[in-house]
């Protein structure tokens, strides 16, 4: 079930491959999550020392549930992935250019997880030609339906 949708991203760049990462969470996030105050529009993921880590994604605190702690919105949040995923993620962003963009927040099992995405960035034209495509999709449909 997912929580929020960074669709900016599907916008923004090409998305080569996908991966599922638990996300290192304190009990009053997890909790302003639930009650849907997360936003990942302005993330990124960076890899450092041969770990995972998730800038930029905003957390609005609950007043009730961080009375005793002093919360931090956009705190650096790890991520937890395979060792083989990791070092699969260091090869393609050091050598092939790409870069990590958190795709989506979600439930699973219970859990919060997040889903980054190994993007490769869009020029203006490309943006400009998936929205022909788009459109073009969309008005073939329409034809059909009338012909029916």
């Amino acid at each position: 079930m997912s929580i929020i949708a960074n669709k900016k991203a599907f916008h923004d760049y090409f998305i080569e491959e996908k991966f599922e990462a638990g996300v290192s969470l304190q009990g009053w996030e997890v909790k302003a999550i639930r009650a849907g105050r997360a936003n990942i529009k302005e993330s990124y993921v960076v890899v450092r020392s041969g770990e995972v880590f998730l800038f930029g994604m905003h957390i609005t605190p609950l007043p009730e549930a961080s009375t005793h702690v002093s919360p931090d919105p956009v705190r650096t949040r790890k991520l937890l992935l395979h060792a083989n995923q990791i070092s699969k993620l260091i090869g393609q962003v050091e050598r092939a250019g790409f870069t990590l963009m958190p795709l989506d927040l979600h439930y699973q099992h219970g859990r919060i997880k997040v889903e980054i995405g190994l993007a490769k960035g869009k020029k203006q034209h490309d943006k400009r030609e998936v929205e022909k495509e788009r459109d073009w999709d969309r008005e073939k449909a329409r034809m059909m339906r009338v012909k029916v």
